[in-house]
């Protein structure tokens, strides 16, 4: 009998494995097909999924924790696309679509391989809202259309000041299409209008909402959208994990204050490749507890530049590790690579490297600031987060105001910095230049060094200082 039984085992196991390739694979293939079809698919609306009717009661309060994944739908379902005006949008830019758009997450949530579609050639006005899950795997969110933030800073909740769309508790998601998330934040930006609204409404926080924001998520891709005019940071992850980004498109005023192009903050394993970004911000900004980072093929420019950090702040503990940023083009930013932490601070920051990097008219292209400060004064205080293992390699072009400037903590110095194939010089639109600061760095250089003063910025090792930056990385491990 054990003979029997055994053949027909392995047979139910082989068609088991097949039924899921075939499963995995029809979804994927429907999901190109559907991203191909993207830019002219809002011909066809009335054909679209008119089930909008059955959806769940968008107003229900979101669980307090991640709840079970939804009851499955037999595959295949009748249809897997989810278009907004099958469950009501009007999408003219002025009705509240929120709604709508809340139904057709719900319904597709429920459906394997579904797609929710913010069609072509229409504008839909969007209040803040939460799209969270666990949702069925291989969900797309479809964005060909316009979806567009209240413009008044007024209209705003009070609870609503952090972000303006909300993605929570999201496994394997895409966000993509040929279409525009425009923030309207050109209101938040002054600031005459946002004191106004504070001195209104008591209890408002003092802050901004972020356009995007992904929170405890995990296999993300973010691909070919245009995001603009957040009122702050245009795309944020926070504690997620697996993310990548690619051929977006970033914009906001160079005057616009702190819309950081895309913000890190706990999130492991990231690339972000292939996209423009213009802010008035960082282009890139990364925060404590990110890790195996990989940005490159970045445009930069206007903004702040790449930075890591602020880093520990109020002697909070900030760890970083395995980062490589290379590839990058800027063009008329306030800085080019940077590494920026609080006095007083404790943790690491390890293993980076900047290489490839070109700029033309960055104010300064290459900087450690472990004296950061976004006040007229601070408190000086010893403490400060390690810094250990920095490369940058091909660092070459123009600066306006000082081509490089690494300002070391006096207690805990940086170690192990390599400055290889530096490049910079002063560029002819600009006067009045600063030299070369170094303090407190210690390293090694490698030829060809423009200006000849970078050979002499990194000190050799002599252990003063060492087992203090150790005992900071200890923390982090």
């Amino acid at each position: 009998m054990k003979r029997d039984k055994i053949p027909l085992l392995v047979f139910l196991l082989v068609y088991l494995v097949l039924i899921f390739t075939t499963f995995s694979t029809t979804c994927v293939d429907a999901r190109k097909h559907h991203s191909k079809k993207s830019r002219s698919h809002s011909k066809h609306h009335k054909h679209r999924n008119d089930n909008g009717n059955n959806a769940r009661d968008s107003e229900n309060p979101p669980a307090p924790a991640p709840t079970p994944l939804p009851p499955y739908v037999p595959y295949p379902p009748k249809s897997r696309i989810f278009d907004v005006l099958s469950f009501g949008a009007k999408g003219d830019g002025v009705s509240d679509d929120s709604k709508a758009l809340i139904a057709a997450w719900e319904a597709a949530c429920r459906v394997p391989c579904a797609t929710v579609e913010i069609p072509s050639e229409f504008k839909f006005l969007i209040e803040p809202i939460t799209l969270q899950g666990p949702c069925m795997p291989h969900l797309v969110l479809q964005i060909d259309g316009t979806i567009l933030a209240p413009p008044e800073v007024g209209s705003w909740p009070k609870s609503s000041w952090f972000q303006w769309i909300n993605f929570k508790w999201l496994h394997n998601f895409t966000i993509q299409g040929t279409g525009t998330v425009d923030g309207q934040g050109s209101n938040w930006w002054s600031l005459s209008q946002v004191h106004y609204i504070q001195k209104r409404s008591k209890n408002i926080p003092n802050m901004k909402p972020t356009a995007l924001r992904f929170y405890a998520s995990y296999d993300v891709t973010v691909r070919n959208i245009r995001i603009i005019n957040s009122p702050q940071c245009h795309l944020k992850f926070d504690n997620s994990g697996k993310v990548n980004v690619t051929n977006i498109t970033i914009s906001s005023p160079e005057s616009s204050p702190n819309t950081d192009g895309i913000h890190l903050q706990n999130t492991q394993d990231v690339e972000i490749q292939h996209s423009n970004i213009g802010c008035g911000d960082d282009c890139v900004s990364i925060q404590t507890g990110c890790s195996n980072v990989h940005v490159h093929h970045i445009n930069c420019g206007p903004g702040h530049g790449i930075s890591l950090g602020g880093l520990g702040k109020e002697k909070s503990v900030a760890c970083v590790s395995n980062l490589v940023v290379d590839n990058i083009s800027m063009q008329n930013t306030l800085y080019g690579v940077r590494i920026k932490t609080w006095q007083g601070g404790i943790g690491s920051v390890k293993n980076v490297s900047f290489s490839n990097i070109q700029v033309s008219d960055v104010k300064v292209p290459i900087m450690i600031d472990q004296y950061y400060c976004d006040k007229h004064k601070c408190k000086n205080q010893t403490g400060a987060v390690a810094i250990s293992g920095v490369t940058y390699n091909q660092i070459i072009g123009t600066y306006s105001v000082q081509p490089i400037h690494l300002a070391c903590s006096n207690n805990v110095p940086c170690t192990d910095v390599d400055l290889i194939d530096i490049q910079l010089n002063p560029s002819p639109k600009y006067g009045s230049f600063q030299q070369a600061l170094c303090w407190n760095s210690y390293g090694k250089s490698q030829a060809p060094l423009v200006p000849s003063s970078i050979d002499y910025c990194l000190r050799r090792r002599n252990g003063s200082g060492m087992e203090t930056a150790k005992s900071h990385e200890n923390i982090c491990q």
